[in-house]
């Protein structure tokens, strides 16, 4: 399913005055058949977190990237639903799935018969920017509910399509009927969709066979742990498996303020730089500021022309 708002679990089995606030964010290599807020409840239960939010679902039968987002790192969850996605996925071909998945019924097959050159000259054109038909099964909504409940009544509705960008899209390996590639997209791609595309213009139909998130933004399975990692450490350890929230902001140039402009920054305040010894960025754009003395992140902003920097997303502690 499509990435979806930041989802915020509950955790009653949990007394609220045993929860802890923690800041940060766990790479979480999630596993098969477990949805993305299942497994974001199972890991803020095992670190007792007040507040953790997910970056986008994965489907119950997709494994992979699922970064977690604790306490102050939820404030900043937004600009992974907004990164670009990469994935491996395996093609089914020659039979088609209601769902476009593993987890849906057969409603089609027919042979494969396709060549290497057949499968490349179908690729590029895949490739850059394409327009997707939303799949019924997905969490977009309509008259506020889920396109997903209608198709479980088998109801199908009309869908507009809608413009994605597949930045990479790159075969690993042939054997048939299986179709190994990596996909990069942009946000909003269905995997799902692009597989039975592929598979209606090769003319013998697909759906996934498997599917795996391996980057979200600048993130990589690099540093991920599992569920079963997560609960193997010692209680007192596992809030040394998160990375620090200024992980999630790695693609935005770094920008240090001294401790008095740090304060007004702190203060909402809008800060003219180009008359300051402020090293700043190349270009006008979003930047993450930290202050200089501490090296302490304070969050996000907009630097716009002539130097003049607006925050935008505050990190709380860091005025304490």
């Amino acid at each position: 399913m499509p990435p979806t708002r930041t989802a915020f679990s509950s955790m009653s089995a949990v007394p609220k005055k045993n929860r802890r606030a923690l800041d940060g964010v766990l790479l979480l290599d999630k596993p098969v058949g477990l949805s993305s807020n299942d497994a974001l409840i199972r890991a803020k239960r095992l670190l007792l977190a007040l507040k953790a939010g997910h970056t986008g679902t994965l489907d119950p039968f997709a494994t992979g990237l699922l970064p977690l987002c604790f306490g102050e790192a939820t404030k900043f969850s937004q600009d992974l639903l907004e990164a670009d996605k990469t994935y491996e996925t395996v093609v089914h071909l020659g039979i088609e799935t209601d769902t476009g998945d593993t987890e849906g019924q057969v409603v089609g097959s027919k042979p494969v018969d396709v060549s290497l050159a057949d499968i490349e000259a179908v690729l590029a054109r895949f490739r850059g920017a394409i327009e997707q038909v939303p799949p019924m099964y997905s969490a977009l909504k309509r008259d506020g509910k889920p396109l997903y409940e209608y198709a479980r009544a088998g109801v199908t509705l009309e869908r507009q399509a809608r413009a994605v960008t597949i930045h990479a899209l790159d075969l690993l390996d042939w054997q048939a009927p299986f179709l190994s590639l990596r996909v990069t997209c942009s946000k909003g791609t269905y995997i799902r969709v692009l597989g039975q595309d592929i598979g209606a213009v090769l003319g013998c139909g697909a759906h996934l066979n498997a599917l795996r998130r391996t980057g979200v933004g600048a993130l990589t399975l690099d540093g991920c742990q599992t569920l079963e990692q997560l609960e193997a450490t010692a209680e007192a350890e596992r809030e040394k498996l998160l990375a620090p929230v200024d992980a999630l902001l790695g693609t935005f140039p770094a920008l240090k303020l001294s401790d008095e402009l740090a304060r007004r920054f702190l203060h909402g305040q809008r800060l003219a730089l180009g008359q300051t010894d402020v090293e700043l960025p190349a270009a006008p754009g979003r930047v993450r500021v930290y202050e200089q003395t501490s090296n302490r992140l304070l969050g996000t902003g907009q630097l716009e022309s002539f130097g003049v920097l607006r925050p935008e997303r505050l990190i709380a502690t860091a005025a304490n």
